[in-house]
């Protein structure tokens, strides 16, 4: 079997349009449609190639557990001023959740709190 693209990645969220605006704020992200899958909405976004799924749930949905879990645990965005993203994305309602270390030379990261407790890794590669 040959892969020949990620087509998409699903994402759960109590109010799909907020979420789907904050991306586009943030990340300048692109809305490609929405559609109503049964009564919950579901909108469609583009980021960097990627979309993203992002799915109403019912009121009431648990969030996801404190890392470490088991699936899929955070999106890692690569950004070229690591500074600016940041003031940038914490100025559109992300949160600082881990701050800008750098793990290894030329790498530096940082971890935002985006919708529906969502985990950024932000990454500036020299």
């Amino acid at each position: 079997m040959q892969v020949t693209a990620i087509d998409h990645l699903h994402y759960r969220s109590l109010n799909p349009r907020a979420a789907a605006d904050w991306w586009k704020a943030a990340f300048g992200a692109s809305e490609i449609g929405e559609v109503m899958n049964g009564d919950k909405l579901r909108v469609m976004i583009e980021l960097a190639g990627l979309k993203l799924f992002i799915e109403e749930v019912a009121a009431g949905t648990g969030a996801p557990p404190p890392a470490p879990f088991l699936g899929l645990e955070h999106i890692g965005i690569t950004v070229k001023d690591i500074e600016a993203a940041v003031a940038h994305v914490t100025a559109k309602g992300g949160k600082l959740s881990k701050p800008i270390t750098s793990p290894r030379p030329g790498l530096r990261i940082c971890f935002i709190e985006g919708p529906d407790g969502s985990s950024i890794e932000l990454l500036e590669r020299a």
